[in-house]
């Protein structure tokens, strides 16, 4: 299922879902070889764009999340509530479904 909105900036997550934007893998290789779409491989890194307030514990007290905006993620290939914006797609997942936070 996929959601059209007139701008991203209008989403704004629940609880502990994280909004990101996949990374797009470099079209050209070192030796400067522009390489054909079909062979370019969608990456698992990401960019953290919005975060929720985080979920709630069983008593009730909030439970931040991990990642905050700006932030690099590693995330599952698979997976996610896809959601496109004019020609862009992102994805929503859950905080405990990102696989990692990638430090530079």
């Amino acid at each position: 299922m996929t959601t059209a909105l007139r701008s991203i900036k209008s989403l704004a997550p629940l609880l502990d879902r994280v909004l990101v934007q996949r990374i797009k893998a470099e079209a050209k290789t070192t030796g400067g070889i522009f390489l054909p779409e079909s062979a370019v491989k969608e990456l698992n890194e990401a960019k953290v764009l919005a975060v929720g307030p985080g979920g709630l514990d069983k008593d009730g007290k909030r439970i931040a999340c991990g990642v905050k905006p700006g932030d690099k993620v590693l995330i599952p290939q698979y997976g996610g509530s896809p959601i496109k914006v004019q020609e862009e797609e992102y994805h929503l997942f859950r905080d405990h479904e990102i696989l990692a936070k990638i430090n530079e």
